[in-house]
């Protein structure tokens, strides 16, 4: 099971502006790197909470159907199915029809029944679901939550600027960080 995002999410979960009003930056100097830290903070968050932000497209390979009737798709909320081919062993696409199909985009992990199940003859990534997922296509669609915490985390990175490179990020999670996203993660045993 391989996820790969299609297209970057057409806005960030926080504002540049949010940001610098929070941050208490009134220049324009460090907008490039405080925007690259809402985006790793974002990032980071999405990893953690197993949830996407703001809406984007979204693909599952998988190599075979799953035993059960049921695809479980761990990254959502899921809000779509947009797409789902098959290959056959020559490589040939084969669009699978989604009239019939069931979805539970909400559910952790989101759920996906299929009426039609071609078994694929490419024995690696032979089935692709295109999907879109997040809880919405505004910042203001995301939980004050997930929000509050990449504020607070965008925040900690910027107060380190100088200790830990952008590309090395997220070098530190600040105190509150995890009780304000411990809503938004599943628990595993």
């Amino acid at each position: 099971m391989t996820y790969v995002e299609l297209a970057a999410p057409a806005a960030e979960p926080v504002s540049l502006a949010e940001m610098k009003a929070h941050l208490r930056v009134e220049h324009a100097d460090e907008d490039g790197l405080i925007a690259a830290l809402i985006a790793v903070a974002r990032a980071h968050a999405e990893r953690e909470t197993g949830l996407l932000t703001v809406s984007r497209a979204m693909r599952l390979y998988l190599d075979d159907w799953p035993e059960g009737e049921v695809i479980q798709i761990a990254r959502g909320p899921v809000q779509a199915i947009d797409a789902v081919t098959v290959y056959d062993e020559d490589g040939a696409p084969f669009q699978v029809l989604l009239e019939h199909h069931l979805l539970d985009g909400e559910a952790r992990p989101a759920r996906l029944w299929l009426k039609e199940r071609p078994l694929p003859g490419r024995p690696l990534n032979g089935i692709e679901i295109d999907f879109t997922a997040g809880f919405g296509e505004a910042a203001t669609d995301v939980p004050d939550g997930l929000r509050r915490a990449i504020m607070l985390h965008a925040a900690a990175l910027y107060g380190c600027r100088g200790v830990v490179a952008l590309e090395d990020q997220p070098g530190l999670v600040p105190p509150g960080y995890e009780r304000l996203i411990a809503p938004f993660c599943r628990r595993r045993l």
